[in-house]
Parts: C-alpha cells; sequence; structure tokens
C-alpha cells in the first residue's frame, strides 16, 4: 500500500476490512487511509510512534505514553486495527483485550496491582494521592474476588469486565 488514497485498491481495502475485524466501511477505510498519509510525513509505509503526538487529541490523552509502546512503527493494516477497538463496531472481547494491553506495561500476558497502579496515575495524574489510589483498588480487587497480591491475566479481565458494556466509542472523523 503505497502513500497516496489512488494507490489503495479494492482488494487492499477488503484486506485491511478483514484485518480491522469489519469495525469500518470500505469508505472508512479509505477516509483512514487519507489520514495515515498525512501522518507518514516521511512517505515510508508506516508511522513512527512520535508521529501520533502531532495529534492534539492523541498528546493530551494521560496514556499517551502507555499507548505509544504499542504504536511504534505502524502500517496502515495494523494502524486501521489498532483504531478499530474505538469503532462502535468493535466486539467487547476485542475492546476487553485492548485494555489488557494497556494495562499489561510489560508485554508478560500479566497484570499486577503495581501494573493497574502505574496505569491509574498515569489518568489522575496528581489529582489523587497514591494511598488513597492504593486502597481503591485494593478494595475493587477484593470486591471482584481478587487480593492485592493476586496476578491478573486475560481471562479475569473478561470475567470483570465481560458484562459490563465495556464502551470505548471514540469520534474521530474518517471523512
Amino acid at each position: 500500500m503505497g502513500n497516496s488514497s489512488s494507490m489503495l485498491t479494492q482488494y487492499d481495502i477488503e484486506e485491511v476490512q478483514k484485518h480491522s475485524n469489519g469495525a469500518f466501511t470500505q469508505q472508512e477505510i479509505v477516509s483512514l487511509y487519507s489520514r495515515f498519509c498525512q501522518l507518514d510525513r516521511k512517505n515510508c509505509g508506516f508511522i513512527p510512534s512520535d508521529e501520533f503526538l502531532t495529534i492534539p487529541e492523541f498528546a493530551l490523552n494521560p496514556l499517551s505514553h502507555t499507548l505509544l509502546t504499542m504504536l511504534d512503527a505502524l502500517n496502515f493494516k495494523d494502524f486501521v486495527a489498532f483504531l478499530s477497538v474505538f469503532s462502535p463496531r468493535a466486539t467487547l472481547q476485542h475492546k476487553i483485550e485492548f485494555i489488557f494491553k494497556v494495562y499489561d506495561t510489560d508485554c508478560n500476558g500479566k497484570v499486577t496491582f503495581r501494573d493497574i497502579l502505574r496505569v491509574l496515575k498515569d489518568m489522575s495524574g496528581q489529582f489523587m494521592p497514591e494511598k488513597q489510589m492504593e486502597e481503591i483498588l485494593t478494595k475493587v480487587l477484593e470486591e471482584a474476588g481478587y487480593q492485592k497480591d493476586s496476578v491478573l491475566v486475560l481471562s479475569d479481565f473478561m470475567k470483570i469486565l465481560g458484562d459490563k458494556g465495556v464502551k470505548m466509542e471514540v469520534d474521530f472523523h474518517v471523512d
């Protein structure tokens, strides 16, 4: 896939649509390709993670630096797959898998109390003392049937969030 929308073939569009589990229509994929090309300033077919910081909405996100670890050198297919989790057409399982990856900061397939606390600190900044965050997190884990020293895996996240109706829709314009 080249760097102009004229180089995006019908086959490419269909492949990307499959890769993103049907989260986007073909027209949305064409629009996303146009945006991808704008972000691919070096015309190399991928977007370095630091380019995402040029998107104001991304740069202002308190988790932007955590998300950057998931975004290094995305090609177009992976760019669309990453965005697909925020689509209203994304499955609950897909959204929970994404949330798990955000909390699994060391990418070892496990989430500890410290991992969750680190993400919570990023999201809340200095608005809450760490001791208070720890107390709240301990209570939340206990209410879900886990302890402070529990190690959570993806199936635990599925169990905890699976019936909560997680909503992760983001308005981003693809036209």
